[in-house]
């Protein structure tokens, strides 16, 4: 846990002195989606929630770009809807949404049966060091840094994030 801890605010360090640095190399998409399917999957066993994943439309199998900080990215996302439900299940589908010859833009989705975030909350998710209503996250653990994280790297990949969510039904 705690070397999870010293790793966010190195990120985090990194990304506000602009020294954080993107790969740009081959890898394997599917070889991606299995390694995280596998921990994610593994999370929701241990918790008995359910986990789909989907990939819609047509997903080559090698892409350029920086695998290690895309699976960051997305283990961070659907690690957080594991850890705040506690039944039902958690969905992860994948889709192209614009491709050409050099370049492809995937949106991502991942929803949840959770607990859910007030609307005047949504935007303190991706501040660093924040996390929202702490009274009913007693026995949550977390720095607040992974979301800001998260943003942040999807920034420097040309992406962005947006949450939707329903206080006491998920996001």
């Amino acid at each position: 846990h705690l070397l999870g801890i010293i790793n966010d605010i190195l990120d985090m360090s990194r990304i506000e002195s602009g020294r954080m640095a993107l790969r740009d190399e081959e890898f394997s998409f599917r070889d991606l989606l299995d390694q995280i399917n596998v921990m994610i999957n593994g999370q929701c066993v241990d918790k008995g929630l359910n986990y789909e994943c989907h990939i819609i439309g047509h997903i080559r199998d090698y892409y350029i770009g920086d695998d290690m900080k895309l699976k960051q990215v997305l283990i961070n996302i659907l690690s957080n809807a594991v850890k705040y439900t506690h039944e039902g299940r958690v969905v992860f589908e994948g889709n192209v949404i614009d491709k050409t010859d050099d370049t492809v833009k995937i949106q991502f989705k991942v929803t949840d049966t959770g607990i859910g975030i007030k609307k005047q909350d949504i935007g303190k998710l991706f501040q660093a060091f924040q996390q929202v209503d702490s009274k009913r996250n007693r026995n949550i653990e977390g720095t607040g840094l992974g979301l800001s994280i998260t943003k942040q790297l999807l920034v420097l990949m040309n992406g962005d994030i947006t949450l939707e969510s329903e206080y006491g039904k998920g996001s």
